[in-house]
């Protein structure tokens, strides 16, 4: 009976917190669907009395959105190619190859967790302007290329491959290249899909850096485009914030993300879970 009773309490805890966790998404998804003078208003409605898609349209008809999508699907792809590829190799060599210093390396990468972004900010948009690599893909793409997060991971699933696979394709002649590349990575897929979306969900949601190393529609990315929904009425001397508007940015930037989610959930879970199983 008391473990009938503890299971419903459980379910009623996961109820409660889907449903805190939803709440925010169903009222973006409603505010993108009502017509402005029935946002601003003080009585709260979940489902809209006019449904209208004129803040879609009008997203698309005043805004380069189309351009700012493009920019993040680059940005994020190639971002995430680049840091699986390094965070890869760099968690081969820091896993399975012995030299001095290995521990102490993982140590100095680990530490970097503890830094906050902007304190590198500064330097760092420094060397960018003095390379003369602002406003443009690359600007976006090189500072999301060596992730810390993506490093532990890969290094933590490659402690827990069985050294007899190396072993035997040494025998055979392998360089330590052929099996990384042959041998490791596909063991590592769960690790690899892990990675891989945590960077593609950094990369599409970064704001920060985005906001200062870009200036034009050229290469300014989706959550930047969005901050930009702000415009001015007319009779008024201020800016002011069309919400419906944002939401429907909203919806529209959410998603790539929860696509790119549903496909890789499963492969994310194992890569997580798996990480961790054999430490150093």
């Amino acid at each position: 009976m008391k473990s009938r009773a503890g299971q419903i309490l459980w379910y009623i805890m996961l109820v409660i917190i889907v449903v805190l966790a939803l709440a925010p998404i169903a009222w973006m998804v409603s505010t993108a669907l009502k017509p402005e003078s029935e946002i601003a208003t003080i009585e709260i409605h979940w489902i809209p009395r006019t449904i209208t898609l004129e803040n879609f349209q009008a997203v698309f008809e005043k805004f380069p959105i189309l351009r700012w999508m493009l920019n993040s699907v680059v940005v994020a792809v190639l971002a995430t190619l680049l840091t699986v590829f390094l965070d890869s190799l760099a968690g081969y060599a820091l896993a399975r190859m012995e030299f001095w210093g290995r521990n102490l390396i993982f140590a100095v990468i680990l530490s970097m967790l503890f830094i906050p972004l902007q304190i590198t900010v500064v330097p760092l948009f420094l060397a960018f302007s003095k390379l003369g690599l602002t406003d443009n893909y690359l600007a976006l793409i090189l500072p999301i290329g060596a992730n810390v997060t993506g490093v532990f991971l890969m290094r933590q699933f490659f402690l827990g491959i069985p050294y007899e696979l190396e072993d035997a394709a040494r025998v055979d002649g392998a360089s330590a290249v052929r099996i990384w590349w042959a041998i490791i990575l596909p063991l590592a897929r769960p690790a690899l899909s892990a990675v891989a979306i945590i960077t593609f969900l950094s990369a599409w949601n970064s704001f920060f850096w985005p906001l200062i190393v870009t200036q034009s529609d050229a290469a300014r990315t989706l959550p930047v485009g969005i901050a930009q929904f702000m415009t001015l009425r007319p009779g008024l001397s201020m800016s002011v914030q069309l919400y419906g508007q944002s939401m429907a940015g909203a919806v529209i930037a959410a998603l790539p993300p929860i696509i790119v989610f549903l496909l890789l959930q499963r492969q994310f879970i194992q890569g997580i879970s798996l990480t961790g199983i054999k430490g150093a």
